[in-house]
This record gives structure tokens, C-alpha cells and sequence, in this order.
């Protein structure tokens, strides 16, 4: 039987659950730290920042299901379940006996996965009782999913924004004040620890560590505020946990499993989340696939960092995290042109890969749109840059199976649509795009400052 080009779930097929990952790891994250203290964070030190529900979920590393609101379940009905893409054309481009498909996400007015969270967050902060939400985001994909769940339930929402990014995607910006936000670029002057980042870096593009501090600053100096992530957290990785599950279940449809999972990483959001189920599987014993985690050159935390604990904020006003790390006061270069902009990863994700459960490498970023240039060719969707990290390699392991001729199922995430970052495949398409790496006594001397526990 051949298999249907997209695979789409029925409203009863989709999940009414989230699945917590950390539950069926045998040697789980470390947890968060306090800073000044260096003990671990309660529930009661994370009151002022984070909603209550939120931090609930944050720290229970045993509960294996979390019930997903009605609320929630209908607000992802407008754009879920979300279509598994058998690559056909591009399997043809390649002439590869690889079977590959695809997880898309793009299919809502933030472009991206990012909404699967937003929705979550701005919820629980509207039954709290709260009056807004800030956050911070890089490419702007966070930023924009935000400011659509908070005007959906009519929460304020202050957004910081990477400098360089609000230089270089005006589009998203004007997408997240259409939704009611205010964007502010970052390190701005409106805060203490932007005044504070500025006179240390003059001239600054910015970081998404920046502007994590600067929204908690925010957040913590208005009543009625809270801090809310697009990534890096576990509360984010169980609501995108919705991505895998899907995924999950449409093989289960088909009959197939993947032999080889990929997605891009900067915080780990999307990749926890597609990876979820088919890496619990392979923690209790059931069935073994290959995870790869695809991150930029110019932001190498699990391919060059350290595995220590550090700020996961420029300003040092946020928990420590046990993670891969290339240091809080790491920037990367303006010419980086995708998001993945975060110096450290996931704790979730970085467990996983220092247990040696996944692997992961990092990409050029002209190879990365080269990449995707080829698949938009062929595959009619313009992918993100962040998206994009995980089509090169997923390519590289279909050509790898052509040389060997194996037959092998890819799945690989992407995440969302590109049609807001059109500076960056111009300067691809003009030949004035460039690669940046950064030197090893760069990241050397990132790391020299991690906190000394």
C-alpha cells in the first residue's frame, strides 16, 4: 500500500495529554539553582517569576502525563494536529532509498511550533489572574506565538527582542504589535540590567541571554506580571511533547517507525518535543533510534561547550542551570542570521547527550541555507532558518543512505515558515552572506567566567 502523501490525525487521535520525558529518565536533570544561595530552587523561590502552575510542571520530574486543559485542547484545534509530510520529491532530488519525512509545524499565524507553548503559558497566567506577561525572543518566532495566545486571552504582553533580530525582521515585529505587544530591542535602556549590558558591550546586537534578563527585570518589578520562555525549560519541553506524539501516533498509523530522529537546537524546545515519546521508548527499553540535534556554527553549546552550571541570563539575575554552556556572556555575531541564538541547551536535552543518548553536530549557516533553498525547490514550503539546520542533515544521512543503499525512515522537525526572514535568504541569494565560527580562546574565555560552585 502506498503510503498518503500528508498524514493527518483525527480530532480523536490527538493528544489530550502531555508526556513529562524526565519521568522515565533513570538519572534525571540536575535541578535549577538559586543564585547568591547555590541551593535548589522551590517552588516558593520561583513564585515571583513564574506562574504557579508553571512551576508545578517545571519540577515534577516523576508525573509521566500532565492533562492538557479543555481550554488549551480547543485553542489547538484552530492549527493542530499538525501534518506528517512524506518528503517525496525531495527522496526523488536525492535518489535516495531513504524514506523521509517531516513534521510540520508552520501552519499558524506564528509561523512556527512555538505557539504549542505560548497558548499553555498565556492560560495559565489568565487563570492566575494575572494582568500581563514579558519574555524575550530571538528570531521572533516566540515573540509572535506570545502575542497572539496573550490577545486571545486578553493578557498584556511585553516582548524584548535581540537587537540585531528587531533590526532584521521588522515583519515579525509588526506581526507581535498587530497582536498587542509592545517590542522593545534589546539590551535596551528601560531596564537596570539593559543599562547594565549596554555600558559592558557598547554597541551590543544583543543576546538572547540579554534579553531574558531584561524581561525578568520586567516582570518582577510590575504587580500582576510574570516571566514566561519560549525554550530551554522543561515546562516548555512537556507542551511541545504535543509534536512528537502526533508524530507517534501517524507512524503508528502507518505502520513505520523512524530509524533516525532530527531536529535543530538552540534551547531545545522543539527537539524535546518531537523527540518525547520515541526517546522514551528507547529510555525504557522498547525500541532504539538514532537523535540528532542540529545547532549553528556561530552557537555551538553541546558541540564546544561545557557541561556545568551557568546563568541562564547575561545579567546573572536568573537560576543556574546545569546544561552545555559556551557561558551567559557569550554574543553571538550580528551576521548569524537564524534564531538558535541561546548559549546554553535544554537540561533535559543536555542529560540525554551526556548520557550519550543522542548526538549532535554543528552546521554553517550557508550550508544551512543552501539546504533549504534546495528543499523549498522541490518541496514547495519555504523553511526557517532554524528549520533548516535539521533539513541539511537529514539530506546528509539520505545521502549517506544512497551510498550505502540501506533503506532507513528520517524524521526530522520543521519548525515553521521562512517568509518573515527574507533579509537573510537575500544576502544567501546575493553571495554576501557569511559564515562565522567562533574561535576556540572565544568560547575559552566565555567559560572562564561560569559560576565558581
Amino acid at each position: 500500500m502506498k503510503v498518503p502523501y500528508k498524514t493527518y490525525l483525527t480530532e480523536q487521535e490527538t493528544p489530550v495529554k502531555w508526556y513529562n520525558i524526565r519521568a522515565d529518565m533513570r538519572k534525571k536533570p540536575f535541578p535549577l539553582l538559586m543564585p547568591g544561595t547555590g541551593k535548589p530552587c522551590t517552588e516558593k523561590d520561583l513564585e515571583p517569576v513564574f506562574c504557579k502552575e508553571l512551576i508545578r510542571q517545571e519540577l515534577d520530574e516523576d508525573t509521566p502525563y500532565f492533562d492538557i486543559p479543555p481550554a488549551i485542547v480547543d485553542f489547538y484545534k484552530m492549527f493542530r494536529p499538525s501534518p506528517l509530510i512524506r518528503g517525496y520529491f525531495l527522496e526523488k532530488a536525492l535518489g535516495t532509498p531513504a524514506k523521509i519525512y517531516y513534521k510540520f509545524e508552520g501552519n499558524n499565524t506564528s509561523g512556527s511550533h512555538k505557539l504549542n507553548s505560548a497558548v499553555a503559558q498565556a492560560y495559565y497566567a489568565k487563570a492566575q489572574g494575572l494582568k500581563g506577561v514579558t519574555t524575550e525572543t530571538g528570531a521572533g518566532q516566540w515573540g509572535t506565538a506570545l502575542s497572539m495566545a496573550s490577545s486571545f486571552f486578553g493578557l498584556d504582553c511585553r516582548v524584548f527582542m535581540v537587537k540585531c533580530s528587531y533590526e532584521q525582521k521588522p515583519f515579525r515585529r509588526e506581526v507581535m504589535r498587530t497582536y498587542g505587544a509592545s517590542v522593545t530591542p534589546s539590551p535596551s535602556m528601560t531596564t537596570a540590567v539593559g543599562r547594565l549590558i549596554n555600558a559592558e558591550h557598547p554597541g551590543t546586537s544583543g543576546s538572547l541571554g540579554c534579553a531574558i534578563s531584561e524581561a525578568v527585570e520586567a516582570a518582577t518589578s510590575m504587580p500582576g506580571y510574570r516571566y514566561v520562555l519560549g525554550s530551554v525549560l522543561n515546562q516548555v519541553l512537556l507542551h511541545q511533547s504535543i509534536i512528537g506524539l502526533e508524530a507517534h501516533t501517524a507512524f503508528e498509523k502507518l505502520g513505520e517507525k523512524p530509524d533516525i530522529i532530527i531536529g535543530c537546537a538552540g534551547g531545545g524546545s522543539n527537539l524535546g518535543g518531537l523527540i518525547a515519546p520515541f526517546m522514551g521508548e528507547k529510555l525504557r527499553g522498547e525500541r532504539d533510534c538514532r537523535f540528532i540535534a542540529v545547532e549553528p556554527a556561530s552557537c555551538p553549546s553541546l558541540t564546544r561547550g561545557a557541561y556545568a552550571y551557568d546563568y541562564c541570563d547575561t545579567g546573572r539575575i536568573c537560576p543556574l542551570a546545569k546544561m552545555y554552556t559556551i557561558g551567559a556572556d557569550y554574543i553571538p555575531s550580528s551576521s548569524h542570521s537564524g534564531g538558535l541564538r541561546f548559549h546554553g541547551m535544554s537540561t533535559v536535552i543536555s542529560e540525554l547527550y551526556d548520557q550519550g543518548l543522542m548526538e549532535a553536530v554543528s552546521v554553517k549557516q550557508t550550508d544551512v541555507f543552501a539546504a533549504a533553498q534546495r528543499f523549498a525547490r522541490v518541496e514547495g514550503i519555504l523553511p526557517a532558518p532554524e528549520s533548516s539546520h535539521a533539513i541539511l542533515v537529514a539530506i546528509e544521512e539520505a545521502l549517506k543512505c544512497k551510498e550505502e543503499g540501506r533503506e532507513k525512515t528520517i524524521l526530522f522537525g520543521l519548525t515553521g515558515t521562512g517568509y518573515f526572514d527574507m533579509k537573510a535568504y537575500q544576502a544567501f541569494n546575493d553571495g554576501t552572506m557569511e559564515d562565522f565560527i567562533p574561535a576556540d580562546e572565544d568560547i575559552a574565555r566565555s567559560l572562564e567566567k561560569l559560576p565558581k560552585l
